[in-house]
This record gives structure tokens, sequence and C-alpha cells, in this order.
């Protein structure tokens, strides 16, 4: 059995309960359990001890002072997600995911009772996914701590910090012309490192410029390598909002574009939502050169801040990206299904690509078919992959479609 390195909290009043979640946890490899019976407790516990990763909390009926106390625990910033024990219906789900969304929580999702394996497991594999930490089957010493700006530096300059490759990809035929670029570490000494390791201390010491520039000739190496294979492709690269206040960013991707010869119209700049609060004039300035340059702009994580039509109206974006939690429940959330069909129309009236996020099972894919959805990302089609093996991914992909 893989050693999972999470820390999990269990809040549940009955002592049985308590422990026959506590054996589904371990079970599963997750060695660092611990149990409360209240809110009082685990906000004490946690106040000694630190965060956690994963708070496995029963919503009961008819009972509003849970919910206060989850709003509670929230607000406290000591977990970073939660699987919620409950039988509510799925609009009182979503309003519960956007209160815990604004303290900055994850909702794992929702089990009716705690002792279902299956269900737990599923939803520990999506706190691995969706949050890109470690793969349980390497552990990292926990004395491991990444404080030195010097390292980071010498890591960007020695190109330790590697490009992988996720596919977009059409719902109906399975083609794919576009990937996204992600970034892991391949450390000298720990092995691979996922961005949740890393990309707060670059953020931190103000390195996410020069991981970018890092990134994009790495990118721009890959397409030319593609396209000397007879591949056209297009990528895209993630750019935080506040990374447009640097003055010398669009003349510096202009100038790498001109470098590798990379038409700009194969390149995307995926930016979130949420980073776009603050609007200045500075950086809707840059926002609109990169466009009259031929890039594409894409709105991360649509439907997940709070001015998603204002930022479409105002911005000049090309691309929608729907966050992954619309599609979770797709086939059971009437709502989230008439979200992604609002999503899809409004794409169509502003002219706008629109690329579902998260899919990853063929149930999913079909009802996405259903409601008109053309283009999507997600494990479905594949995980990310390094440069080397997405051009060998290609290579076997496009060898079986032409052999079929």
């Amino acid at each position: 059995m893989s050693f999972l390195p999470i820390r999990i909290l269990i809040i549940e009043e009955h002592p049985f309960k308590r422990v026959v979640a506590s054996q589904v946890f371990q079970g599963l490899g997750c060695v660092d359990v611990i149990t409360v019976a209240d809110n009082a407790e685990a906000l004490d516990l946690l106040g000694r001890t630190g965060r956690v990763d994963i708070v496995l909390y029963s919503l009961k009926t008819h009972c509003t002072q849970g919910l206060a106390w989850i709003e509670e625990l929230g607000r406290s910033g000591l977990f970073r997600s939660v699987i919620i024990c409950s039988v509510y219906s799925n609009d009182l789900h979503s309003a519960i995911e956007r209160m815990l969304s604004m303290h900055g929580v994850k909702v794992l999702g929702y089990v009716n009772t705690v002792v279902n394996a299956n269900e737990i497991s599923t939803l520990v594999g999506r706190f691995l996914e969706l949050l890109d930490v470690r793969q349980p089957d390497v552990s990292i010493p926990a004395s491991f701590k990444l404080s030195s700006r010097s390292e980071l530096e010498k890591a960007i300059q020695c190109d330790e910090f590697k490009a992988f490759f996720q596919p977009k990809f059409k719902l109906v035929t399975g083609a794919v012309d576009s990937f996204e670029v992600l970034v892991r570490w391949e450390h000298p000494r720990h092995g691979l490192l996922y961005p949740g390791e890393f990309l707060p201390l670059l953020s931190e010491f103000k390195l996410m410029d020069d991981l970018l520039f890092a990134q994009l000739e790495q990118g721009f190496i890959f397409l030319r390598n593609a396209s000397a294979a007879g591949r056209q492709l297009n990528l895209a690269f993630n750019l935080q909002a506040e990374q447009l206040g640097n003055p010398v960013l669009v003349a510096r991707i202009k100038e790498l574009i001109k470098r590798y010869g990379v038409p700009a119209f194969c390149l995307t700049f995926e930016i979130t939502e949420s980073g776009l609060l603050e609007m200045s004039p500075t950086i809707l300035e840059r926002l609109i050169c990169l466009r009259m340059m031929g890039v594409g702009l894409s709105l991360d994580d649509f439907g997940v801040g709070f001015s998603s039509l204002e930022r479409l109206c105002q911005l000049p974006f090309t691309e929608i990206k729907l966050d992954a939690g619309f599609i979770r429940d797709l086939g059971t959330s009437a709502r989230n299904r008439i979200i992604v069909g609002s999503t899809l129309a409004l794409g169509r009236a502003l002219n706008m690509a629109v690329v579902i996020e998260g899919v990853e099972t063929e149930n999913q894919r079909k009802l996405l078919i259903e409601l008109g959805c053309t283009q999507a990302q997600g494990y479905l089609c594949a995980h990310p992959m390094s440069a080397e093996r997405t051009l060998a991914w290609l290579d076997q992909k496009y060898a079986f479609i032409n052999d079929v």
C-alpha cells in the first residue's frame, strides 16, 4: 500500500463513526488521520498543530448551527479542502461550495455516509489531482523546505523547471491540436515536484516572470520540433494578472516570438478570472497589445469569480475555459447542465471558443456533446506529459487513427 503524504481531520460526534471513518482513510494509505468530536475541539487542535489537507465533516439535517460551524472552520484558514457528509440538494451544495471558496477552501464532494471506501477514495484522488500535489508513490522528507531564492534562480537557469503538456481535445473525434503548458520541477535530490510545492515560493520571491520566459522558450522549442514532424500545434500558457504589471512583459514575449519564429496565433495566455478583480488601464493596455500581436487570450476558471460577464465585455478575450466544478455532477445537477449550456451559448454569441475543463469520464464526454460542446481538457484524454513523451504520444495517437 502506498503512503499518502496528506493530513486528514475527521469531525464526527459519534465515536463509532469516527473509528470507521478513520479506518477508511488509513486503508487508503493516509497515516496522518486525526479525529475529534466537534468544532471547538477541531479549532483548538488546528490552532495547536497547524493546517490539515482534508476535513471530513457531517452536515446534519435541519441543523443550521452545523452550517455556521463549517463556515467558522473555513474562516480559520486551517484546512485546504473538505468532504461533506450531506443529504441536502445540489443547489444548497453549490451555495455551500461558493461560501467556502470565499475562504480559499475547496469542496471535494459530498457523501451520504462516511463508511463508503470507494467514494472516499475517489474524493481523496480528486484532492491529489485538483490541487496538483505529489503523487503518492514518491515521498518527500518532512524536513524538505525550499526557502532560498538563489536555489530557485539556479533551478530556472539550469532548466530544472520542465514544461509539461496537457492536450485540449475535440469531444467528438478525439483530435488534438492544442496543449496547455504546465510546469514540473525535476529536482536533483527530491525528484519530480508538482506546482503546489514550489509556485508559492516563486511568487513570493517575484520569480514568476523568469519562470514564464523559461516556459515560453521550452514551449517554442516543442512547437519547432512538432512542426518538423509535420504537426501544427497551439500552446496555452498560464499568466497571472499581476504579471501584466511588468513593463517589459509584452516586449519580452514579442522578442521570444521573433527569435524562435513562432506564429503569434499559435499562442494563448490563460488568465484566471479571480485575478482580474482589480483592473487598471495599464493591465488593459497590455492585454490589448497581446491581442494586437495576434496572441489569444483565455478567461480561465470561468464562473468561479464574481464578475464574469463584466470581464467578458471589458476585456479582449478570445476563449472561455469553464471551471471543472460545473461538470462534476453534470449527470445529476440540472443547474450545472443549464450553466454549461448557457456558457456555450454565450461563447457562440460572442464568437469565443469554449473549453470545458476537468473532463474525466466517458459519461461526461457524452453529456457535453449532447449540450453542444466541442472542445475539452482533462484526464479522459491524457495527463500532463513531458515534451518528449507528448511528441511520442501524438505519433502513436495518429498512427492508430490512420490504421483505423
